[in-house]
């Protein structure tokens, strides 16, 4: 693991105020109710609520602090409750892992953590191994979405509601040739080696993993997520 061992006060407290400053990039535009750029309008416009602050706790900072440590891009996003149940808090904006990832909103902190360290540290030398190429792309269904649990019964909120889930579809390699779940699962035998070796190293790193195996409703893709205790299916 990459990570660095907890922060002295005073340097988190640096750490604290270049968070401060970073939030100034403000919230992707998938966090944001209005389109894109406008005019200055003839009429006032209705207020909106004003976004908490985010990472004001010691682990959140720390988590930061991590990422940066690690050689991670990304921009502090502040907290948000959506409505519903939904909320982004303690997330980020991953704007560079190392390589290109599609599909990326917003995702808690430690997510975005153990994504980047996935990213790095499996992915690319499973793509070596199995491949004798690179990976020039990770492709995902996304991160934040409102909605209650596929192919569950419960009606309780996904992870995904909170920021604390991606769901990972496919990879791109150098040659050109796409690996997806949904057919490399159960294609060929590099492409299954490939895709199983990454299924055990998210294990791992993640909360709750869930591939092709678990149920029909993940039949094409890896759902991570920072809830459940290693739970791995």
């Amino acid at each position: 693991m990459f990570f660095a061992p907890l922060l002295k006060p005073r340097t988190l407290i640096a750490a604290a105020a270049a968070l401060t400053l970073s939030a100034c990039f403000g919230a992707p535009d998938v966090m944001k109710k209005g389109g894109g750029n406008r005019t200055m309008a003839a009429k006032p416009t209705r207020p909106q609520p004003v976004a908490a602050p985010s990472f004001t706790s010691v682990e959140a900072q720390q988590c930061a602090f991590d990422l940066k440590q690690a050689g991670v891009r990304f921009t502090p996003l502040p907290d948000q409750d959506h409505g519903g149940g939904c909320s982004s808090i303690d997330s980020v904006k991953l704007l560079d892992v190392g390589v290109p990832v599609s599909g990326l909103g917003p995702m808690t902190c430690p997510l975005a953590r153990n994504f980047a360290a996935w990213a790095q540290y499996a992915v690319k030398p499973a793509a070596r191994r199995y491949f004798g190429t690179e990976v020039v792309k990770i492709e995902t269904f996304g991160t934040y979405s409102c909605r209650n649990i596929y192919g569950g019964r419960s009606g309780r909120l996904s992870q995904h509601a909170y920021s604390n889930a991606i769901d990972v579809s496919g990879f791109v390699l150098a040659d050109g040739r796409r690996i997806l779940l949904s057919g490399g699962w159960r294609g060929d035998v590099a492409s299954q080696d490939f895709l199983r070796a990454l299924h055990k190293s998210a294990c791992r790193r993640f909360g709750t993993v869930l591939g092709p195996d678990y149920n029909a409703a993940h039949h094409d893709h890896f759902h991570f997520d920072m809830s459940g205790n290693g739970y791995c299916r």
